[in-house]
């Protein structure tokens, strides 16, 4: 299981962003968590899901902005799970919580930890980190082209609703890393979701493939 716990950067000063966050999650990601998602202490939300490719893309949709500090735990959870994830126990929930500890003084503002297999969540937890560095030094232009070809356009489709031509859509994807961004995703999901077998001792998810 994943938990994400994120807590809000400068809550004290900023208006309170749990509630619009809680219903984009709902929104976005419903059929695909544990449990639904759930303020935990204020300005902190929480999120369970059994799925890596969710995990790492909420992960990635927190940090974007800068305006969380996001921790991943992996591990086991006690069942059944409650209707509301501030209400669960167990390893994974646990892992979360020193995890998003540890990120609210890591420059990235996000950490991965686990309590069975921690050399496991450090391996995702440090790849992840490279991919959040690349996203980090995106342009705005760069973001807009994100965003444009991850709906499902081509990039030559986005540059034409940009109206700018296909040399400079490939320029812009190229300074944007987007190609790296796009390639490295399927390869940290498969690790996210060998790291969490590795915390109960199932079978590694590839070899079952």
């Amino acid at each position: 299981m994943f938990v994400v716990t994120a807590d809000q950067v400068d809550s004290r000063r900023r208006a309170d962003l749990v509630g619009s966050a809680l219903s984009t999650i709902r929104d976005r990601y419903a059929p695909r968590l544990a449990a639904a998602p759930d303020r935990n202490a204020g300005d902190e939300l929480q999120v369970a899901t059994e799925d890596a490719a969710t995990a790492l893309d909420l992960v990635l949709t927190l940090t974007r902005e800068g305006a969380w500090s996001v921790g991943l735990g992996l591990g086991t959870v006690r069942l059944p799970l409650p209707e509301n994830t501030r209400e669960a126990t167990g390893d994974a929930f646990i892992a979360a919580r020193a995890a998003v500890t540890r990120a609210k003084r890591a420059a990235s503002r996000f950490a991965a930890e686990a309590v069975v297999d921690t050399e496991a969540a450090a391996d995702a937890e440090a790849l992840t980190i490279l991919l959040l560095t690349l996203r980090d030094g995106r342009s705005a232009a760069g973001w807009e082209l994100y965003d444009l070809v991850s709906s499902g356009l081509t990039q030559a489709e986005a540059g034409a609703r940009l109206g700018i031509t296909p040399q400079s859509a490939s320029d812009r994807a190229r300074a944007a890393g987007l190609r790296v961004e796009f390639a490295a995703i399927p390869a940290l999901t498969r690790l996210l979701a060998r790291a969490d077998a590795r915390q109960t001792g199932a079978p590694d998810p590839e070899e079952d493939a």
